[in-house]
Parts: structure tokens; C-alpha cells; sequence
């Protein structure tokens, strides 16, 4: 029979580690909140903005529109955008991007494109240096909010306008985690430059909310409200010409996109990191009641023993 100190030992050991299991579990849980409600607060944005675009498609169509970035090119030179996290214990979260960007970059290598990376997180950013003899790294980032805001699309972004427009690169992709629900994030890759003129202005899109049902922590996701700013009116006189306006709204159309990606992101991760950290206070709660009933039997053990030899000297 094992110690008795040994197991009373491990017995703090792991009821230690659930405090801090919990503790993790509970931070992501608020960060969560924050990210929900930095998504409404950029939505008003959002939404005007898709509203201007609509009306000068409207006005004009975007295949008549002279932009660099809604023309497509003959494609040599792929970039893709690799959206990780700066730190672990979040489940699969960051191996699961990984592996697919690795799937990615073997597809377009062997349709004769020529791929490259832009890493973002921690994550990514260590792996595929570890393995620069394989992959080509463009440009990297780090310490982002763990919930993203405009300061960290908009450097993403002028770095990313920089190299489509220098004709450095003739597509961009991101590889993001799409936020499905608390316990599936599934990781998508979306084409992010030339621009879809069809995607332009959509009527709902979706958002997630955190809320508590039966005392417990949940994440639902459903359709946002419908674009609630009124359309421009018909007659408004824009004093700039079409494609000045589409060459100034485009970038920041771009960089919310961007935005939007890097706070799905955001919430797969801490998702990813709710149910990774509730799963181990659970383990740890099972752990610790084998643990305790171990112990009661090597206590009980260890006093029937006494006895048996109290009672066998004196009998001696």
C-alpha cells in the first residue's frame, strides 16, 4: 500500500492545481464578455459603413470600378494569414490552424502557386521559424489584445495593402478559427484580398453572446440584427468621384474584415480555453476523489495492522 504522506501529498498537489484550473477557466470566461462587447461596439461602424458601399454600388457597379483591390490578377504569389494565439492551454486551438495551414500551403505549392506566411501569435510564429527551411515567413506579429481592437487590424492591414498593391503579392487568404459554438471551433480559410464585390454589404451576420443557464457558463451564437442604419438617400451628391471614394472606403471595409477574423479568433481561443480548463477541473475533482479514497484505505489498512499486532503481543 502506498505512503500515507505521499498521497495526502498528491491529494493538495491536485486540489492546488484545480484552484488554478478554475481560476483560468473563470478569467477567460470575463474575457469573453469583453470581446462580445467590443463586437457591438464596432458594429455601428460596421454597419454605416456597409451602408455608404451599398449605395455607391448602387450608383455604379463595382465591375465598372477602377480599384486595385477589387481586380483580380493572374496568380503567382499567394499570402496567407496565419491567426494563432500567444499562449496554450486552449485545447487544440492553435494545433488545429497550424495543421491546416500546413494542408493549405502543400495545396497551393502543388497547383505551381508560390505561398507565403504572415504569422500571427506566438503560436504560429515559433513553429514555421522552426521550420523556415520549409516555409517562407513574410512578416510577423505579436502581442495583440487578447480582444483585438482596430489599432491591431489596422497594422495588419496597412502591412498587408502594402505588398497586394507593390504587386508583391497577388492574393491574400486568412486562416482564422471560426466560432461555431463553446466546444467547436472549426478553422476556415477565407480569401480577404482582391475584395468580393458580392460580399460587400451583407444583410446579417453573426454574433456570439455569453450567458449562464442552469448555473453554468454558455456560449450561443446566433444572427445578428439586420443593418439598422437607414440607406443614404437617393439623392445625395457625393462631391469626389466614385472610385475616390471606393479607394478611400475600401481599405477600412478591408481592415474591419480583418478586424471581425481577428475577434471570431479571439473567441474560438478563449472558448477553446473554457472548455479546456473546465475539463481539467473536472479530471482534477475526479482525481482527487479516487486519491481520497485511496488514502482511506491505506489508512484503514494501516490501523487494522496496528491492532492485529496489539493483539497478537498480547496474546503472545
Amino acid at each position: 500500500m502506498a505512503n500515507l504522506k505521499d498521497i495526502r501529498d498528491r491529494i493538495v498537489s491536485v486540489k492546488n492545481t484545480r484552484k488554478i484550473t478554475e481560476a483560468m477557466r473563470l478569467v477567460a470566461a470575463a474575457k469573453v464578455r469583453r470581446a462580445q462587447e467590443q463586437v457591438l461596439r464596432s458594429r455601428p461602424f460596421a454597419d454605416r459603413l456597409a451602408r455608404v458601399l451599398e449605395n455607391i454600388q448602387s450608383r455604379m457597379g463595382f465591375e465598372m470600378a477602377d480599384s486595385p483591390l477589387l481586380k483580380t490578377r493572374d496568380v503567382g504569389k499567394i499570402t496567407l494569414l496565419v491567426v494563432t494565439g500567444d499562449r496554450g492551454l486552449c485545447g487544440g486551438y492553435n494545433s488545429n490552424i497550424i495543421k491546416r495551414t500546413e494542408q493549405r500551403y502543400t495545396e497551393l505549392e502543388a497547383q505551381g502557386f508560390s505561398p507565403d506566411l504572415v504569422c500571427i501569435g506566438r503560436k504560429s510564429i515559433t513553429y514555421f521559424q522552426n521550420r523556415a527551411s520549409k516555409y517562407s515567413i513574410r512578416a510577423t506579429f505579436t502581442d495583440l489584445e487578447q480582444v483585438p481592437t482596430a489599432d491591431d487590424s489596422e497594422s495588419i492591414t496597412r502591412e498587408v495593402l502594402a505588398e497586394f498593391l507593390s504587386q508583391s503579392t497577388d492574393r491574400v487568404e486568412i486562416i482564422y478559427t471560426k466560432f461555431i459554438n463553446l466546444v467547436s471551433c472549426n478553422p476556415v480559410v477565407q480569401t480577404l484580398l482582391p475584395l468580393d464585390p458580392q460580399g460587400i454589404a451583407e444583410a446579417d451576420d453573426e454574433m456570439f453572446r455569453l450567458t449562464t443557464k442552469d448555473s453554468r457558463l454558455t456560449i450561443e451564437k446566433g444572427d445578428a440584427p439586420a443593418n439598422e442604419q437607414p440607406p443614404l438617400p437617393s439623392d445625395i451628391v457625393f462631391e469626389q468621384s466614385p472610385d475616390q471614394l471606393l479607394n478611400a472606403l475600401l481599405p477600412l471595409y478591408l481592415q474591419n474584415q480583418l478586424l471581425r477574423a481577428l475577434q471570431e479568433s479571439a473567441a474560438s481561443e478563449l472558448a477553446s480555453r473554457m472548455t479546456a480548463m473546465n475539463n481539467a477541473s473536472d479530471n482534477a475533482k475526479a482525481l482527487a476523489k479516487t486519491l481520497t479514497l485511496d488514502y482511506n484505505k491505506a489508512r484503514q489498512a494501516a490501523i487494522t495492522q496496528e491492532i492485529l499486532e496489539v493483539v497478537g503481543g498480547s496474546l503472545s
